[in-house]
């Protein structure tokens, strides 16, 4: 089943950075995504199951990863849960990156990837890393 998931911003990290990653308008977004309800054949419970939508990335994050998030503003995402919207074609359209334009991203902390820090810090724009000049073996 379709739905889809209220965001302000999102966060991209790996061990060489962390990404904060909004639209330039500062807007809320959604990711689309799909979930389901299947039994556990060993348990006989419920298991929820829950996947985001991505695509391939947009120029901008490209340099981050190969694969983003759909990311949709309001009007879109509830296009994107119409349930009788079936037809190939308007899916693809609605599954495409945002414009590289439309969105900026920027290095923050990585005290961001640890729920033991909790404070504006985590999502302050990093300092520019010093480039690393090449040494020459002695």
């Amino acid at each position: 089943m379709r739905c889809a998931t209220s965001v302000s911003v999102r966060l991209q990290s790996s061990k060489f950075a962390s990404m904060w990653i909004q639209f330039r308008t500062r807007e809320p977004f959604a990711f689309p995504g799909l979930w389901d309800c299947w039994i556990d054949r060993e348990t006989g419970k419920p298991l929820y199951t829950f996947t985001i939508i991505t695509s391939h990335a947009n120029a901008l994050l490209r340099r981050i990863h190969n694969r983003m998030p759909v990311m949709y503003r309001r009007d879109m995402g509830k296009q994107s849960l119409e349930e009788s919207i079936r037809d190939d074609l308007i899916l693809s359209l609605v599954m495409q990156p945002v414009l590289s334009e439309e969105v900026e991203a920027y290095e923050v902390s990585t005290l961001v990837n640890s729920p033991e820090h909790d404070s504006p810090d985590c999502v302050r724009r990093a300092l520019p890393k010093e480039p690393k000049t090449p040494q020459l073996p002695l």
